[in-house]
């Protein structure tokens, strides 16, 4: 069973910036992706980056330019630097991963993101 903690999430005013941290414990060096997402109330669950085994990074186009993915294999951790918060950001984030070996993916508990306008 693999863990994913996420940290980093609180309360920041907008054009403020946070750093959320995803901590796996298994390795993610062999993890075919590693992604965040977000829900806000009353809406669907959404994808907002992911960063694949590669390096190859992707986002959804209301972050693009404000937004970066990152992972550090060594620290087995995954990064989401958010900057230039926007009220509309305001969401739970999820992290979500997935190793080729395993027939499932995996999420862990969600970390708040608050920006007040």
């Amino acid at each position: 069973q693999v863990q994913l903690v996420e940290s980093g999430g609180g309360l920041v005013q907008a054009g403020g910036s946070l750093r959320l941290s995803c901590a796996a414990s298994r390795s993610i060096f062999s993890a075919t992706f590693m992604g965040w997402y977000r829900q806000a109330p009353g809406k669907q669950r959404e994808l907002v980056a992911t960063i694949w085994r590669g390096g190859t990074t992707n986002y959804v186009d209301s972050v693009k330019g404000r937004f970066t993915i990152s992972r550090d294999n060594a620290k087995n951790t995954v990064y989401l630097q958010m900057n230039s918060l926007k009220p509309e950001d305001t969401a739970i984030y999820y992290c979500n991963a997935k190793w080729i070996t395993d027939n499932r993916d995996y999420w862990g508990q969600g970390t708040q993101v608050t920006v007040s306008s």
